[in-house]
């Protein structure tokens, strides 16, 4: 019975892949087209969404989107979630619709293909460089004044799985209150389950998401960074915690 689940386990880790290229190999003229300009970036972004929605329904992952509250359509926010899995980047596509950019690793811009557009539309960060970290904040505002939104995972990280939810960086808070920008707090219940970093495990099933309140940042100022920080990851340890999730 083992043999027949590790068997499993390493199909599905290739399906996956094969599910990620595909329909960037198919899509991909428009996908070029898309990315020539920054004002483009909302075709790239619906186009991402559909990519996203492919993948998870081919992995058989059954979504289910709560919201408390919906975002505006043309306005900035700040998203944050959770980071647990490879699917969070899919989920966040399908679970929001305004059009946003990822702050993330740079080292996924080696991935063959995928690496290609995730550098060109994403704004990557080396961690260990301080001036890639400035450098973030330089690119974001800029996206943030043509009135797209940013979405970082503030773990910084994907936490080793007996971890519920590390600390979160202070990166994003900080951005957000220099831009008056509501934070969107958003709970992945089941991406861990569903598909995890670790090789031999995972399944179709139920894959859900929350979209909480926001918390607004207008009159912070950068001394409320800890305190909003603190309050972001209350809200999703809260949520985990209240659902079960280990």
């Amino acid at each position: 019975m083992k043999i027949l689940k590790y068997i499993f386990w390493i199909f599905y880790r290739i399906w996956f892949y094969t599910l990620v290229a595909l329909p960037i190999i198919l899509f991909f003229p428009i996908l070029i087209i898309s990315i020539l300009k920054e004002a483009w970036y909302p075709l790239f972004f619906k186009i991402a969404r559909i990519w996203a929605r492919i993948i998870l329904i081919g992995m058989g992952f059954k979504t289910k989107i709560e919201r408390e509250q919906t975002p505006e359509p043309n306005k900035s926010y700040m998203f944050i979630a959770n980071h647990t899995s490879m699917a969070d980047i899919m989920l966040m596509l399908v679970a929001v619709k305004n059009p946003f950019v990822f702050v993330g690793k740079a080292e996924l811009a080696k991935i063959p293909l995928f690496g290609f557009f995730y550098k060109r539309t994403c704004i990557l960060v080396d961690r260990s460089s301080e001036k890639s970290r400035k450098a973030v904040f330089l690119r974001a505002q800029r996206r943030l004044k043509q009135g797209i939104s940013i979405c970082i995972f503030p773990e910084g990280m994907v936490p080793e799985e007996h971890i519920l939810l590390t600390e979160f960086k202070d990166g994003a808070f900080r951005l957000a209150i220099n831009h008056q920008i509501p934070i969107v707090p958003i709970t992945f219940l089941d991406n861990k389950k569903r598909f995890s970093y670790t090789f031999f495990s995972g399944s179709p099933g139920k894959m859900r998401a929350k979209i909480h309140k926001f918390l607004p940042t207008e009159g912070l100022t950068t001394k409320d960074t800890k305190t909003i920080n603190a309050t972001s990851r209350e809200v999703i340890l809260n949520h985990l915690s209240s659902n079960g999730v280990v």
